[in-house]
């Protein structure tokens, strides 16, 4: 494929957090791949392996796996992710995770050893991946990891994942304050409700979906390719001067609620 005339066929990304084709990361690797980006990919465990290598090999990425709770994955991950690169200027963060039972239940009910965990998958290890990755963006780069409005937002069922995804946006504003001046710009994206693996977990999730169509100023969902398209557009030239900010991709649900 020739990608030189492509808007990001000089950027090298390391993308975490494919499941299937339906997933997040995956629908920003298809976007940023087509647009000339050279990619790695991280997968869970060997039986999200089986499913996503035929999805790597379509974009010829590299494929490995990465479980965050595990030590020496995510170190290992980026070792590899440099090494088969030559480098980065991006990273995509898109994983989370929390104990079944804290998740279904209600947030006052929460164990700290499920929020702990929830935590440690979902924010701390975009922390983490920051300061692993820091030396490899010797000309500066960009960070970027997913969130939901449930983070602003009290949303029915979202339960435990809210507080987590706020800390997580948090974040994103305290490593833009401490990785601006190396020229490291830290989003957030907030897709609406999309229906990937993760999210079939919620309770009531089809219902969540057909409630947000139906508030949306669009009247519609958001398709991963406009996911890819906005993160593609953050890890791009185009947004050189943005940092700190959480963006929503959800059909602007986020304004009028």
């Amino acid at each position: 494929m020739i990608t030189e005339h492509l808007p990001l066929s000089n950027h090298r990304g390391l993308i975490l957090g494919v499941a299937n084709e339906h997933s997040i990361a995956w629908g920003c690797a298809r976007v940023l791949a087509a647009r000339g980006a050279q990619l790695v990919l991280s997968c869970l465990n060997e039986k999200a392996q089986a499913v996503v290598t035929p999805l790597a090999e379509s974009i010829q990425a590299p494929l490995h796996i990465c479980n965050v709770e595990h030590p020496g994955d995510l170190e290992h991950l980026v070792h590899q992710a440099v090494n088969q690169l030559g480098g980065l200027d991006f990273v995509v963060h898109s994983i989370a995770w929390a104990p079944k039972t804290d998740l279904l239940g209600r947030v006052v009910d929460s164990s700290a050893e499920g929020f702990n965990e929830a935590m440690r998958v979902s924010c701390h290890s975009f922390a983490e991946l920051a300061r692993l990755v820091e030396p490899h963006l010797p000309q500066g780069g960009a960070l970027v990891t997913m969130t939901y409005i449930g983070a602003d937002d009290a949303i029915p069922h979202y339960g435990l994942m809210g507080p987590v995804k706020a800390a997580l946006e948090s974040l994103v504003r305290y490593m833009a304050l401490e990785l601006g001046p190396k020229n490291i710009r830290v989003h957030a994206v907030s897709p609406g409700p999309l229906p990937t693996r993760a999210a079939s977990g919620l309770p009531q999730f089809d219902q969540l979906m057909s409630r947000m169509a139906s508030e949306a100023p669009l009247g519609r969902l958001v398709t991963l390719d406009e996911v890819g398209g906005c993160v593609a557009f953050l890890v791009g030239p185009d947004a050189s001067g943005m940092t700190g900010q959480t963006l929503y991709v959800d059909a602007g649900v986020h304004a009028v609620r």
